[in-house]
């Protein structure tokens, strides 16, 4: 009786040891599909800064340019269809709408610099201060959408591989039934080979 009475707190001392690091397991999927989103968040409001970037822009380059009208139409057209994707929460899930969303970012990206190759011809507008205000912030942008890509790739990562790998899969089959594996930026089509350059 007495052995049996000295088990009794080493056996609770385990289950509840198991207990907590299960609460842990067990929180891990909510917990990196929250990070996932909230990364998934920024890189919106990154492509939301340089969409309200393009009209200052364009009525910049407007006043010096006005025979690249083209030019300017295929921006501001690219703004508008990047403008009208409608995304959500769920579209990091749904790999349609994800592709659809790359592809009018990348849509507009490839408009933006031609766009600013354009520029090249206008040595006046290229050293207007409205213009090179504008081209700084476009370029700080740039490189605030790449960090924020970066980031939600590696929480979409660590989320994708929890949902994926044992016991993250149990857990997430039996307590969060809709966790399904999040989609992820892919490189342009066409990336992989280096510009041309003429002289």
């Amino acid at each position: 009786m007495m052995v049996l009475a000295r088990l009794k707190p080493s056996l609770l001392a385990v289950a509840l040891g198991f207990g907590l690091s299960g609460c842990g397991a067990i929180n891990t999927v909510p917990t990196l599909q929250e990070r996932a989103k909230s990364a998934w968040s920024e890189v919106q409001n990154q492509y939301q800064r340089r969409a309200d970037l393009i009209p200052n822009l364009v009525e910049t380059v407007k006043g010096f340019a006005k025979q690249e009208q083209e030019v300017l139409t295929q921006v501001t057209e690219a703004r508008s269809r990047a403008s009208q994707v409608k995304v959500d929460a769920s579209t990091i899930t749904d790999p349609q709408k994800f592709k659809e969303y790359q592809e009018a970012q990348n849509q507009l990206s490839g408009a933006l610099g031609r766009l600013l190759v354009t520029v090249e011809r206008y040595p006046e507008l290229k050293s207007n201060a409205n213009f090179l205000a504008l081209q700084s912030q476009l370029e700080g942008t740039e490189n605030r959408i790449a960090v924020a890509r970066r980031d939600y790739i590696e929480t979409v990562r660590a989320y994708n591989t929890e949902v994926r790998t044992i016991p993250g899969r149990w857990i997430a089959a039996i307590l969060y039934p809709d966790a399904k594996p999040m989609e992820t930026f892919t490189a342009t089509a066409g990336s992989e080979r280096p510009p041309q350059v003429r002289f």
